[in-house]
């Protein structure tokens, strides 16, 4: 695999950052690549060697963060979930401004859509309706039901301030997950 240059990823680090600051301060089709540029203190140029324009910038910054994620189930998959869910609050709050601004902005609203399917392919293996507390109920409704309740459990930590230690989160999700599914 090849290094990519150092210069390249403070580059595309600052530009990552800046269209995020921007993100929490105003919508998204108010920013502009000039404003993009001033907040990472590029040239609008140095942009467009990186990225086609905003929206490329922004699906790039997305699926790094769902890689990240898919990266993290792997490597938790053999663990129980109130372990399994450590790195992933902490992960959250690591990156707070990110998950904070693109699960209220009304400028990526394809962020949630693309967090719910992501939740979806990793606990649709997880439900099992064949026996014990969930027999005889549908397992796409059980699925929503999950993935719709971890979305919104971390839109409510991240929104109030994250009132709990990644710790916390964990343990009691895990908790919450392993009755239900």
């Amino acid at each position: 695999m090849s290094k990519v240059d150092r210069r390249i990823q403070k580059t595309q680090e600052a530009l990552k950052k800046a269209i995020i600051e921007l993100m929490s301060e105003k919508e998204f089709d108010d920013i502009t690549i000039q404003d993009i540029s001033d907040r990472a203190n590029v040239s609008r140029g140095t942009i467009y060697l990186h990225y086609q324009d905003k929206f490329d910038l922004l699906d790039r910054l997305i699926a790094e963060h769902i890689k990240e994620m898919r990266d993290i189930c792997e490597s938790t998959s053999d663990m129980e979930y109130k372990d399994a869910n450590l790195p992933w609050f902490e992960y959250l709050e690591k990156n707070h401004l990110f998950f904070s601004t693109m699960l209220k902005s009304k400028g990526a609203p394809s962020f949630r859509s693309q967090f719910l399917e992501f939740l979806i392919e990793e606990f649709q293996d997880e439900v099992n309706v064949k026996g014990g507390k969930n027999r005889g109920l549908n397992a796409d409704v059980i699925l929503q039901f999950i993935v719709t309740s971890y979305v919104g459990m971390v839109e409510w930590w991240i929104a109030n301030g994250m009132p709990y230690s990644p710790h916390v989160m964990a343990e009691q999700v895990g908790i919450l997950l392993e009755r239900n599914l």
